[in-house]
Parts: structure tokens; C-alpha cells; sequence
């Protein structure tokens, strides 16, 4: 008899443990992705009175898109903006990118006292070009780097990149 009680209390306890931990799982779900900013340009944002493309920041928006929960946030971020995937709509609202750019690709990130340093690989020579170009380039990498707080500064490697 107390065997079967014993048996009995220890298989309520166990139900009763394995619901809690069915509420804790179903009720408290960990977010799997995150929203981010995916800095593009507009050109029609950027002129000056006489109708002239300035080639500055001014030109920037950004375009929110989910990432998934990672360890590398920024890295995951930056390679989604090399990807160039503007949606119909965006480009609609004379959003454009010149990325993807043939064979450049983020290398490795690190982020030191604020200063973000992403390495690339341009094997083909694309991120040159024009000054305005380069420059439209780089303050797209810039801005989507420096959405995150810990962002105060971006370098790039290998110093040649975006050169006129």
C-alpha cells in the first residue's frame, strides 16, 4: 500500500514538473530574429537647388529587416546589406543600391573600444570607381555599422578599398 502511494506521489510530482515545464516553454518564447536598419540611397534626397547629386549622407534610409539572433549581429547585418535584396516597394520609392557588388564580401569584423574594423575581400576590383560612388558605397557599410550603440567608428581593410 505505501509502495503504490509512493509510486503514485512520485508520478503526480513528475506530471506535475513536466507541466510547469510545458507552461515555461509554451508561455515564454525567446525571440528568434531581430529587426535591424539596411542603410540604401536615394538619389532624389540628395540634391542640391540646382537639381546636382551632392554624393553625401543626406541621401541615406534606411529599410528594416529581421535578422536571426546571433552571436555576430553586425557581421550578419552587413552581409545582408551586400546582398542588395531591395523589395519592388522600396525601389518604387527610388531606394537603389549598387550592391551586390561581383565578388566583394565581408571577410571578418571586430570591435574594439568602438572601433568596428570590417575586413573584405574585392578580388575584382568593385569597390572603386568614382568619388561619388565610393563614397555612396561606404557610408551605406558606415551607417548600417552604426545602428548599433557600441559603433562609434568604422574602418575598413584593406585601406585601398573604396579609393576614387
Amino acid at each position: 500500500m505505501r509502495k503504490t502511494i509512493f509510486i503514485s506521489l512520485f508520478i503526480l510530482v513528475g506530471l506535475i514538473g513536466i507541466g510547469i515545464g510545458y507552461k515555461l516553454i509554451t508561455f515564454e518564447p525567446c525571440p528568434e530574429a531581430r529587426t535591424v536598419e539596411l542603410y540604401y540611397y536615394n538619389y532624389e534626397l540628395d540634391k542640391d537647388e540646382s537639381g546636382n547629386t551632392l554624393c553625401s549622407r543626406n541621401g541615406l534610409v534606411s529599410v528594416e529587416r529581421e535578422i536571426p539572433i546571433t552571436d555576430t549581429p553586425i557581421q550578419d547585418t552587413i552581409k545582408l546589406l551586400l546582398l542588395g535584396q531591395l523589395t519592388e516597394e522600396e525601389r518604387a520609392r527610388g531606394i537603389d543600391t549598387e550592391y551586390p557588388l561581383e565578388g566583394f564580401f565581408l571577410k571578418g569584423a571586430s570591435l574594439n573600444n568602438g572601433i568596428l574594423t570590417l575586413e573584405f575581400e574585392d578580388p575584382n576590383n568593385k569597390s572603386g570607381g568614382g568619388s561619388c560612388r565610393v563614397g555612396i558605397l561606404w557610408f551605406q557599410i558606415e551607417a548600417t555599422a552604426k545602428q548599433f550603440p557600441e559603433v562609434k567608428q568604422v574602418r575598413f581593410l584593406p585601406e585601398e578599398l573604396f579609393q576614387p
